[in-house]
């Protein structure tokens, strides 16, 4: 049973779903040159980093999640498994994810402490808390998986990398913020200052179309910097569109549970999508002129 708890304190749908984002970024970065061992090191090191982000986000907010009802079952909140021992689990997962990311290249180490400390120490321990500002702060951290993908490959922090911090950041802002009106209850009934608590719903939807065409256009933008090919450009322009006409269709339903859900349940479709064709679609390093870096 114990053991169950301490794999749910991980929550591994959250690192399942950012693996995806880092394979779209090494992939880009690799431009069809595969290094198979150094894609595995990656992969463990970031689901390591990321599971330890996560243990310390339960372990620090066990107290508003037995105020929501969707974490109240959590095995901290319940008293199956003790702080302690999770604060020592986590340190283990993060020191362990950081010195694999430090074997691919510094570089990508020094990126998933960023995430880790944005996360966990300006997300989860100030903001989170105390100010509206806290998803918008919490995305870097969201977004920092595709770029240490792409960073262990490339070894550098270039124009490919900068776009994909920018593409993920925009998507992560109405992801976030769809999860928020669709749990609004619990948020309020924690006291989480989100948008929708504060600002209310017809707000929230307005920052959400901004964020969502800021988002399409951001992603376009790694075919004409000469990073992707034309299919990405393709199906990010369809993409783009098609989670941009959800969103504006939002202010024709009452529902705007349902329609939260259903922009939520896009937006994770079209970040897979993404990564999917910028995995496959990348331009390759001779027609840039350039070297992959080893």
């Amino acid at each position: 049973m114990k053991l169950k708890q301490y794999w749910l304190v991980t929550k591994p749908g959250i690192i399942a779903g950012n693996l995806i984002s880092v394979a779209g970024g090494f992939f880009l970065a690799s431009r069809g040159a595969f290094d198979a061992p150094l894609f595995l090191l990656t992969l463990l090191g970031v689901s390591l980093v990321i599971a330890s982000g996560c243990v310390f986000n339960n372990l620090i907010d066990r107290d508003i999640d037995a105020l929501m009802e969707r974490t109240r079952n959590r095995g901290l909140v319940q008293g199956l498994i003790s702080p302690r021992s999770t604060l020592l689990y986590g340190v283990v997962l993060g020191g362990s994810g950081l010195m694999l990311l430090w074997f691919t290249t510094p570089l990508a180490m020094w990126l998933g402490l960023a995430g880790f400390v944005i996360y966990v120490g300006l997300y989860t321990l100030w903001l989170k808390r105390r100010s509206v500002y806290g998803t918008l702060v919490g995305s870097l951290s969201g977004a920092m998986p595709p770029v240490i993908g792409y960073c262990a490959v490339s070894h550098q922090f270039d124009i490919a990398a900068a776009l994909l911090l920018l593409i993920f950041s925009l998507w992560q802002m109405p992801h976030s913020y769809a999860i928020a009106i669709f749990r609004l209850q619990d948020y309020q009934r924690a006291g989480i200052p989100v948008l929708p608590v504060r600002s209310g719903i017809e707000v929230t939807r307005l920052h959400m179309v901004r964020y969502i065409a800021a988002f399409a256009v951001a992603a376009l933008m790694l075919t004409p910097s000469g990073y992707a090919g034309n299919g990405y450009l393709a199906v990010a322009t369809l993409v783009g569109v098609s989670w941009l006409w959800l969103a504006i269709r939002g202010y024709r339903l009452e529902d705007c549970r349902l329609w939260a859900r259903q922009l939520f349940l896009f937006s994770i479709i079209a970040i897979t999508v993404l990564s999917v064709m910028m995995s496959v679609d990348f331009v390759a390093a001779h027609e840039l002129g350039l070297t992959v870096l080893r």
